[in-house]
């Protein structure tokens, strides 16, 4: 069992990761007031859990599984059962899943009478290797991905691996999105990744969720509201996610994974990251997503990067790897950040 702790300006945040996490801490929870959001697919899977853990009167709000549920109209629905529920300053709002659920009950916990309590438990490998810490909340609003949200850092996260036995190989695929993410910042994160013979094994992937928690808190408690280190944790999420808004259909962490090569490309167009690390790194995506796609409108689907909160100005800003353990920030003007992408896809 490892404890890793953010300390930030504002809060301090302590995340339990290890198997058996969930039955030490969970139940201590109870003594409190809870109120627990949960999505359709975890609570047709851990429904009896939920109730023999926080007991059987305990509010529970069920919302629909999917990123399609990170939305405003949803938002309101929680707190309105929240107050519904009597639900006090005092209380405790518990996030009992994947990132959108993570997300959207987070930021509900952040403005509820202008701050409840709020502890994240993680189900998904994603959540459990990214969303889950760090203190960020959103929803999706017009079209633009995390457009509503706040940094509000939960008090305690709890990291069990019991819950990705459970996982589809796609939402394994999406985990890994953000743990080979985070192998293009972090040394310790990289060895790991190059070593395994499975990167789908169950055995690996428990071993290796502490180091990128290890890996994502430092960053967060030098940097907590994004404004200069934090920035790196956007590595492959610019395009990821113009190409996630307009296409759809896949998941947002292989989406990660597909902005990243594309942006490694550009990185080895301009001379940044190359060599035997830069095919190193196509390798493990390679690994996830098999077949890169060439999308036939890039014009259109890159334009959804202009809204990325990273830009600071009208220029597109990514952050690309570097050498091992080390990135770089790159600022682009739109043609070429279009044209860069369209050669990519005609090298594929």
């Amino acid at each position: 069992m490892t404890d890793i702790t953010i300390n930030t300006d504002n809060a301090q945040s302590v995340i339990h990761c290890g198997e058996g996490a969930f039955d030490k801490y969970a139940p201590a929870l109870r003594e409190r007031q809870l109120f627990i959001v949960t999505d359709t697919n975890v609570f047709s899977l851990y429904k009896d859990l939920i109730y023999q853990t926080f007991g059987k009167d305990v509010p529970v709000k069920v919302i629909p599984a999917g990123e399609a549920s990170k939305n405003s109209r949803c938002l309101l629905n929680i707190i309105s059962a929240m107050a519904d529920a009597g639900i006090k300053r005092n209380g405790c709002v518990v996030a009992l899943g994947g990132g959108v659920v993570g997300d959207i009950a987070g930021l509900c916990a952040s403005l509820y009478m202008r701050g409840v309590h709020l502890v994240q438990i993680p189900t998904t490998l994603l959540s459990q290797v990214d969303s889950s810490v760090g203190g960020k909340t959103a929803v999706d609003f017009g079209k633009i991905k995390n457009l509503i949200g706040t940094f509000y850092q939960p008090e305690e996260v709890i990291v069990d691996p019991r819950f990705i036995t459970t996982l589809s190989k796609r939402q394994i695929r999406c985990g890994l999105g953000e743990i080979i993410k985070h192998g293009a910042l972090d040394k310790t994160v990289y060895s790991k990744l190059i070593k395994a013979e499975d990167l789908f094994d169950i055995g690996f992937l428990a071993n290796i969720i502490p180091d990128n928690i290890r890996f994502k808190a430092s960053v967060v408690t030098r940097d907590e509201r994004e404004a200069g280190l934090r920035k790196i944790l956007n590595l492959g999420h610019t395009t990821g996610h113009a190409f996630e808004l307009y296409y759809g259909r896949r998941s947002h962490g292989e989406y990660v994974l597909i902005g990243m090569y594309y942006e490694l490309f550009i990185a080895r167009e301009m001379g940044i990251c190359g060599g035997e690390y830069c095919d190193s790194l196509i390798s493990l995506i390679k690994k996830v997503v098999k077949n890169i796609p060439g999308y036939d409108d890039i014009q259109s689907s890159a334009l959804g990067a202009k809204y990325d909160k990273k830009n600071s100005s009208a220029k597109i800003t990514i952050v690309v790897p570097h050498t091992e353990g080390q990135s770089r920030e790159l600022l682009l003007d739109m043609d070429e950040y279009i044209e860069l992408l369209t050669k990519c896809r005609d090298n594929l």
